[in-house]
């Protein structure tokens, strides 16, 4: 029997105004996994983790985290879950020290209590030395990670992290990447929203592609990578050759499209160990020589342009107006 899942969204929707921003979006995240959702500017990633957080409500479907009723029951949610969201909300005047027993405090924490957790919180995230530092002097790494610790403060079993690693560095997010790691390998389960593929790619157990308010896609991302067609071979001649094409005939799974120039190849292939040898050695016994040559992986920009027809980098930019209008339906 099917354990039910930490997190759970059926049909949901939402609209500000003319905008729609959720149009029948469904998730489902199983304990300790973490489930990426992609999406452009605008797709509706915001407005659901705020619908899923307890934000702002639906104008119709349903959700569930933890067991719990994000509409009927949303402070047990509340005690359910942490949040990192996409802007810091700590205070910039405090230390980092001071914001997150700060937090715990708000929390229920015992005074005794909350000191404890921000010390082992420091330690784990690598900002003891900063501790007592106050916020405004951290840098943009050091900032996301305390706003990490302090989604952790109370040990929720679910967190959302929103575009978590926007605006950082390399190194940066790479050093991010390894506490949410540690994290689902502590047992936390983790919807995570990014426009980041390759984020996506590295940590994600499955991923959905948002567009539009809706679910496009979904699956692991190996799954997602075979929708493209598998591997593709790129090949560039010395010079242009009507024979090259029917060398790669035998070698190749599907049809060679040849550029105007006729030095330019390519067609899907099934990848195997040593191909791009075997195929250059094939076209020199037939005296056609290579240039370059490649054998391209399919990625998750690539499933994305073939989701959507646009990489991901090139969607209209209105997450703003919808994060927005969602603050504004929240607070009335």
């Amino acid at each position: 029997m099917a354990s039910t899942p930490m997190i759970e969204a059926r049909g949901l929707t939402k609209r500000f105004g003319s905008t729609v921003a959720l149009n029948g979006l469904d998730l489902e995240v199983p304990a300790g996994a973490i489930l990426g959702v992609l999406g452009p500017n605008g797709a509706g990633k915001t407005t659901a983790v705020r619908i899923l957080t307890t934000l702002s409500l639906p104008d119709s479907g349903s959700a569930f985290v933890a067991g719990h009723d994000v509409v009927r029951d949303p402070a047990a949610v509340q005690r359910n879950i942490g949040v990192t969201a996409q802007t810091a909300t700590l205070d910039e005047l405090l230390t980092g020290r001071q914001n997150l027993v700060m937090i715990g405090r708000l929390n229920g924490l015992r005074r005794a209590e909350a000191r404890v957790r921000a010390t082992e919180l420091l330690e784990r995230f690598d900002l003891a030395d900063a501790g007592d530092r106050l916020l405004k002097g951290y840098s943009g790494g050091m900032r996301r990670r305390l706003d990490l610790a302090a989604g952790l403060v109370t040990r929720p079993p679910v967190l959302f992290l929103d575009e978590p690693t926007t605006g950082l560095d390399p190194t940066s997010r790479v050093r991010m990447w390894g506490v949410i790691r540690e994290l689902v390998g502590d047992g936390v389960t983790l919807l995570l929203t990014t426009q980041y593929l390759d984020e996506a790619d590295e940590l994600a157990d499955r991923i959905v592609v948002v567009d539009h308010g809706r679910v496009i896609a979904e699956g692991t991302a190996a799954e997602l990578k075979a929708r493209t067609g598998g591997a593709r071979l790129d090949i560039t001649l010395s010079a242009a050759s009507v024979a090259a094409p029917l060398v790669l005939e035998r070698f190749v799974s599907g049809e060679v499209h040849v550029s105007h120039d006729g030095r330019r190849l390519r067609a899907p292939v099934e990848t195997a160990a040593g191909l791009a040898t075997t195929v250059v050695r094939a076209l020199d016994q037939a005296q056609i020589t290579v240039d370059d040559i490649d054998i391209h992986q399919p990625s998750l920009d690539d499933v994305f342009f073939a989701l959507t027809g646009h990489p991901p980098d090139a969607a209209e930019d209105d997450e703003g107006s919808e994060r927005s209008e969602a603050d504004l339906a929240a607070n009335r």
